[in-house]
């Protein structure tokens, strides 16, 4: 199959079919209202793309690259970013709704996440060195084996976070968050 290459393009209000986007490279493109959410991501890249209120709900995103990828307002229920290209996996989210959304086994160093919902993802084994979780919804989130180290999760809220199964050397919390820490224990803050 023949690639193609998009490059410094403005993309506005597509839905893009089931099979459009395999084996695609799009570089420093911007993405504005598309549904993304019947696609097969298998073998594209995004390089320096960003994205504003797009819907990825539920798409198949297999080995897909997305490097210094930006994502806004955008919709991620239910997908499965474990398969993405590890590699070169860099992302960040502001106003985005990633419910029941997948990341184990990523490494996601310094990614930001502003305002979102992460409402049941699953972050187990993930490495979320510096990561910075800014007025997040983490509730019923799995954080298990996840590298936290640096983590700032000062403004995030309804987490549960195991000191004893996870690594949080220089994790950031405020006093408001610190029972998040300590559900695990019983323990009650008043």
């Amino acid at each position: 199959m023949k690639i193609q290459y998009t490059y410094d393009r403005e993309i506005k209000n597509k839905v893009f079919r089931p099979e459009e986007l395999m084996y695609n490279e799009f570089e420093n493109c911007i993405f504005r209202d598309c549904d993304f959410s019947a696609c097969d991501f298998l073998a594209v890249v995004f390089v320096e793309c960003t994205f504003y209120s797009c819907n990825f709900n539920a798409a198949e995103i297999n080995y897909v690259c997305f490097r210094t990828a930006i994502f806004i307002d955008t919709d991620f229920t239910g997908v499965n970013f474990s398969m993405c290209n590890p590699l070169v996996f860099e992302v960040h989210f502001e106003s985005c709704t990633l419910d029941f959304s997948k990341f184990y086994n990523l490494k996601m160093k310094r990614t930001t996440f502003k305002d979102c919902r992460l409402i049941a993802v699953d972050f187990m084994n993930a490495d979320l060195t510096e990561a910075v979780f800014s007025n997040c919804d983490l509730y019923r989130a799995v954080f298990d084996k996840t590298t936290l180290v640096k983590a700032d999760f000062m403004t995030a809220y309804n987490f549960t976070i195991h000191p004893e199964k996870n690594k949080l050397k220089k994790a950031l919390f405020s006093r408001m968050n610190l029972k998040g820490l300590l559900d695990a224990y019983e323990i009650k803050v008043v």
